[in-house]
Parts: structure tokens; sequence; C-alpha cells
């Protein structure tokens, strides 16, 4: 297998859709539920590929084209074996929410003092994790790997293949409960990057010591850094106000920082704010360096961004919901100093047996409340007859009765598309 890793290095890249060849790269034929990647190995030489890697027998030419019992996992082992060549620190951000944001905040205060690798988009699963891995190079001076999670053991696949010696959970909730079956399953694998961390004499760990969940996993840590809201924490902070952006303080040690104004929404983010500030101090970031970043920060891909039109104030939160982020945008939408506030809310999916019981949830916190809402989706409708099957149910009703001088919340998970309301609110 070895030897196959030489390609690698003897290309220009590793790429895994013909799509996006480049010149004298390494081609992995990966198989799909609707795809397989065997049968365009040729292609990919023909379009500039320098080798490729197969793994059904029939496609392979031994000049070119290699075959590989699974390819798969020889993408995995190589990069695997890649990562094992640089001595650089590199930091395992998971959590059931908020990881993206969390991981694209640690490299904006990060790379204002070193070289970064970090996950792009959320490319952070067992495919995602190999490719950015293979992106190390000798300038990269830390690496920020995002660590995604959908059933039980995933995590512990992407530690192997990663080896993290730092990590952070931003938190651990319900989502993903099809393929965990209850919250002890998302524990049980969210653990998994500290888990691994522990079983090394380097490394150290970072949680949020108001999180009693986390702050229990982080149990048996002789290396662990805290942040929160208490005296006792590390990196303490005070959230002053949601206007709807996040303005913020945090001190550490004799420390004090000026008022830090954001641009993202939610006081789900403040603790956003503090895991990036508590990583970037403990690698030795200048304090100023630190605010500078965190105030630079825009949030894009349709998570926490303020969007103003001619007619409303949007909140677009609608690349992903599960029943703990969707209360959490909840009820910091409620904290919210805005007038004239509606909720526009999407169904949650893959949460199995519990979807019924966590949709109910959502309807009774917005009535309790007084917030005003909307619902999309066939399993909000069992529950409020009076909502919407589909967003473009909603469109017509907007495009006959417009909605103007709101502030609106979109929440919901990506596969409702809630996004498609943007253009007409």
């Amino acid at each position: 297998m070895e030897n196959l890793f030489q390609l690698f290095y003897a290309s220009s890249g590793v790429c895994t859709d013909t799509r996006k060849i480049k010149v004298n790269s390494l081609f992995v034929a990966l198989k799909g539920a609707n795809f397989n990647g065997n049968a365009f190995a040729k292609e990919a030489i023909i379009q500039g590929a320098k080798f490729a890697i197969v793994d059904e027998e029939g496609f392979s030419d031994n000049q070119s084209i290699f075959y590989v019992p699974d390819a798969l996992q020889f993408l995995q082992s190589l990069a695997n074996f890649h990562r094992r060549k640089f001595n650089i620190p590199l930091i395992g951000v998971t959590g059931s929410n908020g990881k993206t944001t969390t991981k694209e905040l640690i490299n904006c205060v990060l790379s204002r003092k070193y070289k970064t690798l970090c996950t792009s988009g959320n490319l952070n699963n067992h495919i995602g994790v190999p490719l950015t891995l293979l992106d190390l190079n000798e300038n990269h001076e830390i690496a920020i790997i995002e660590m995604g999670a959908n059933k039980p053991g995933d995590i512990k696949e992407l530690v192997e293949i990663a080896e993290p010696d730092f990590g952070i959970i931003t938190n651990i909730g319900k989502a993903h409960l099809q393929g965990f079956i209850d919250l002890n399953g998302v524990i049980k694998t969210k653990s998994e990057l500290f888990d691994f961390i522990k079983t090394l004499n380097t490394g150290a760990v970072f949680y949020n010591a108001d999180d009693s969940i986390i702050a229990g996993l982080c149990q048996g840590f002789s290396k662990k850094h805290n942040y929160g809201t208490s005296s006792e924490s590390a990196v303490k902070g005070e959230l002053l106000e949601l206007n709807p952006y996040v303005r913020f303080k945090w001190s550490v040690n004799n420390y004090e920082s000026e008022i830090i104004q954001t641009n993202l929404v939610g006081s789900y983010n403040f603790y956003n704010f503090l895991a990036a500030i508590s990583i970037g101090n403990y690698f030795g970031v200048p304090k100023t360096e630190i605010n500078s970043a965190i105030q630079a920060y825009t949030p894009t891909n349709n998570r926490s961004q303020v969007v103003k039109t001619e007619k409303n104030s949007l909140i677009v939160d609608c690349y992903n919901a599960n029943p703990s982020s969707m209360i959490s945008a909840l009820q910091s939408f409620i904290e919210n100093t805005q007038v004239n506030k509606l909720a526009i809310l999407g169904d949650m999916l893959e949460l199995g047996n519990e979807s019924i019981h966590e949709h109910q949830k959502v309807i009774d916190c917005c009535i309790q409340n007084d917030l005003n809402f909307v619902t999309i989706g066939k399993i909000f409708k069992e529950l409020n007859p009076a909502g919407y099957e589909s967003v473009s149910q909603l469109q017509n009703e907007i495009n006959s009765n417009p909605l103007v001088n709101y502030s609106i919340l979109l929440k919901g998970s990506r596969g409702i598309a809630l996004e498609k309301l943007i253009d007409i609110l």
C-alpha cells in the first residue's frame, strides 16, 4: 500500500470528482449509492489526471490506473500516512451545534499568528476529513479539522485518521437521532474525540465550563482549558447585548477586553466566540489580534446571518436544525430587543422516533413566549394545521400578502430550503 501512496507525492493532489480534475492529480474512484467512480477512472486520465486508484480490477491497467481492495480505505490510510509527516498541532472540532462556526472563528483567530489549514465549508465526514488532511504542506503551522457524525463510531473513525492532539466539543444535543437512537448515543460518539486525546501525553482539550455534560467528559484530563461565564472559568465572558448582534466582553488572568461588537446573532454564538478566544489565548495570539479577528468575522452559508432587505430584517439560520439548535435560536430570538418579530420554522429532519415530540416542544416554546410563528413542513403540519407543507405554499401567500417591517427568524433543516424565502421577504 505504501508504494501506492507514493503516487500521491508524484501528483499535484487528490481528486475524487472527474468534473473537477486538476492536471497531474491522483484520481481516487469512490462509490456512492448512485455512482461508481471506477467507471470514470479512464476518463479522469484523459482529462489530465496523472494516476487513478480503483477498487474493481477490471478498470485497472497497472500503468496509470492501479487496483486496491477498497478505494475509500486507501484514501483514508493515505491521509493518515500524510498527516504523520507533520509535527504540528492539529485541533479536532466536533459538537451537535456550532462546530462549523466555531471552526471558522478558531481559524480567524489563529491565522492572525500562524499559517493554518482549516476544513473548507463542512467537509467534515469520512471523505472530507481525509481530503482536508491531504492539503497539508510544509507551510502549515496549525491544522483545524472539523469532524461530523451521523451515527455511532463516526468520530472514532475520523480521529484515527486525523490523530488530533487538541480538541473541542462545542456542545452535545439531540442531533441525527435517527442514527444515534438517543442522546446517550450522541454523547458516546462525540466523546470519542476526547477519548483519543486522553491517550496522548501531549495535547489538551478545551471546554465550556457552563455545560455540565461537556465538563463531565473532561474529568481525568491533566491538560484542559475552560471558558464560560463563572468566576471559575479560565477565560470568562460576559454577554452584554443582542441587538441583534452579539456584544460581549471577556477576561483572562489580569486582562479585560474592550466591548466586542460582532457580526453574529444569537446568544448561542457567545460560547462559540469564547471557544475561539480560549484556543487563541492558549496558542499565544496577541489579545488585540484576537479581538480584531472576532470583530471582523462575517458569517456565510446561511448560518446566523443578518440580511437587511427593503422590507424586513432577517436572521437567516437555515443551514441545519435539530432540537437543541432550534430551541437555542428561538430563545435568543425571544431575547432579541427588536420588535414586530416573526419566526418562520421548518421541519427538523432525521429525528427518528423523537420527531413528533421534539416538534411539539418547539411549538410550545413559541406559544409560551407569545412569539408569532409560522411552520413549514409535513411534520410541523401534523401538529400545527395552520402551517404550510412546503416553502412554495408560503411563497404564494407572501406574494399575495407581503410582509413589511418585520424582524424574521428563518430556522429549519437544510432539506426544507427556507433560503428560498429570502428574495421575497
